[in-house]
């Protein structure tokens, strides 16, 4: 797989989303923006209610697989629905980002169709915001729990006033509840669509191969794969693992826009995948 400098993506005539690279993920705090104001929101009470025990307990619940029987394609068209309150760059449903993002890739990449149905799949598990989930507790940036939070984090200095995890001594040191090096399988991240999607693939008895698996599992992990932090959490496989993680980032975040694809026209090619690599009716 060739990795591709971000530039690649842009077409020649055209700015994605009305801004250059350097515009994205723009988390400056402005109340008098109703989208930023949103997505502050959104990530503070992510960052007040995401506790170790937060999170057993939302895995006690979603991993159980009982709450829905659908195939690939009904649940993904379900984010038409959609709008994740955690994005500062697009206002379309996340059926529109899905698309965007796998025709970007299968342009890049046009032989590897596994990075194709990642691109397609990879937000599904948001349906969870569509059967009572909080979007907090959905979308937006991942983190471990069960250690001190990085820096990177956003809104780090002011949004986890309120979380208890923070006065915990077992919770807020750099290693906390982990061992140097443990690996990232070893870490209990913050509850969202990423481990819910990984999860649910291995279920399901997904063909899809590994690596593909672990972009969905760290894909909003951003403290680790843009910043580089909680390296001290990661072993050799984990450091291979992020060169996959960048790669993806690329498509995830430089390709939204308003402009539409033709699901209708390109569902087919899709539907081929999911009936190759996760067919059938699914365990959610």
């Amino acid at each position: 797989m060739r990795l591709l400098d971000p530039s690649e993506l842009y077409r020649p005539e055209a700015i994605y989303a009305g801004k250059p690279l350097n515009q994205f993920r723009d988390y400056d705090i402005d109340d008098e923006d109703p989208v930023r104001r949103r997505v502050r929101e959104t990530y503070y009470k992510m960052h007040t209610f995401q506790t170790v025990d937060f999170v057993r307990g939302r895995m006690d619940h979603w991993l159980t697989f009982n709450h829905l029987k659908a195939p690939m394609m009904d649940v993904l068209m379900k984010l038409n629905e959609l709008l994740d309150e955690s994005d500062p760059d697009t206002d379309v449903p996340n059926i529109v980002h899905a698309f965007q993002t796998a025709e970007r890739i299968r342009r890049a990449h046009p032989a590897e169709d596994w990075f194709h149905l990642v691109g397609l799949i990879h937000d599904a598990g948001k349906f969870m915001a569509l059967f009572g989930e909080p979007q907090w507790a959905v979308v937006g940036d991942t983190f471990p729990v069960g250690c001190a939070w990085s820096d990177s984090i956003v809104y780090r200095s002011s949004s986890f006033e309120h979380n208890p995890d923070g006065k915990n001594n077992n919770y807020n040191t750099k290693y906390g509840i982990y061992q140097p090096n443990c690996g990232l399988d070893k870490v209990i991240m913050s509850w969202g669509h990423d481990e819910y999607m990984y999860r649910m693939l291995k279920h399901n008895n997904s063909t899809l191969p590994e690596k593909a698996l672990t972009i969905i599992r760290y894909h909003s992990f951003y403290p680790w794969h843009a910043s580089g932090d909680y390296m001290h959490l990661c072993n050799e496989e984990d450091e291979e693992n992020l060169k996959l993680v960048q790669e993806f980032k690329k498509f995830d975040l430089y390709t939204k826009c308003d402009e539409t694809p033709d699901i209708d026209d390109l569902t087919p090619y899709y539907q081929s995948l999911i009936d190759k690599y996760i067919p059938g009716e699914l365990s959610w």
